[in-house]
């Protein structure tokens, strides 16, 4: 699939969104890249954290060794993170949910960065930074509202030591989020794949559902990714300058 870059382009797509009923879009590390967050792509050698690999640090094995070291590695990502601020495409993204009949925001991310942007029932494949997660009862709370000399948190629920709630290296996604994320994906008429490289599943398969059920796939990215040939639209470039140029 050739890369369109035509002028017309945006106005094609423009009209796309004017008559779409149900439009998804799927996010990636791209997208929080722009707002400064660490793309942390781990494994081989790369040491990250106290001589630790990314891929090891946050691990389900290192969870079940060392869950001090876990939540402090968690902690120094959050403080990366509160210095970030949503970029164009999380704040379109977040007025896309009020434009059409239906819209679906699924996320790569655990940044909370389009929650932070204002958007509403976001399906968080890989979980959330900001959120802990009871290892007994499964109770979650915003770590913001945790003692934070207090590692691990225990929980309030139950008294057990409680987890960052994300997906770690070995682990599945939470129960139901895929599911309800590819169903979504199946019925949809427009889907967008922004700023990632669709090559992780099982989030990478969500394209090629909506392809399936007859969407128009768009893909925006600076690089091209092994989804880019199966894409309807392939428009290379940064997400937050690309999305506000389709508001209509």
């Amino acid at each position: 699939m050739p890369v369109k870059q035509e002028p017309n382009i945006y106005e094609e797509l423009r009209e796309r969104l004017r008559s779409a009923r149900h439009v998804f879009a799927l996010t990636g590390a791209g997208v929080s890249a722009e707002s400064g967050v660490p793309t942390f792509r781990g494994g081989g050698d790369t040491t990250v954290w106290k001589g630790m690999p990314f891929d090891v640090i946050s691990s389900a094995g290192m969870l079940a060794r060392d869950l001090p070291a876990v939540w402090e590695w968690f902690d120094y990502r959050r403080g990366v993170l509160g210095h970030c601020q949503p970029n164009a495409a999380h704040t379109t993204l977040a007025r896309w949910q009020d434009s059409f009949p239906r819209f679906t925001l699924v996320t790569q991310n655990v940044d909370g960065l389009h929650a932070a942007a204002g958007s509403r029932d976001v399906l968080e494949l890989h979980g959330n930074a900001w959120r802990a997660r009871c290892l007994g009862c499964g109770w979650r709370e915003d770590v913001r509202h945790l003692d934070a000399d207090e590692r691990p948190p225990v929980c309030r629920a139950c008294g057990e030591a409680m987890r960052p709630d994300v997906v770690l290296f070995g682990e599945m996604l939470p129960a139901g989020v895929f599911e309800e994320a590819a169903m979504r994906a199946s019925e949809c008429d427009l889907c967008f794949v922004v700023g990632t490289s669709a090559i992780v599943y099982p989030a990478a398969a969500l394209p090629a559902e909506a392809r399936r059920a007859g969407a128009y796939l768009v893909e925006v990215n600076p690089e091209p990714t092994p989804l880019s040939e199966i894409c309807d639209m392939t428009i290379r470039g940064l997400a937050g300058e690309i999305l506000p140029r389709l508001e209509f």
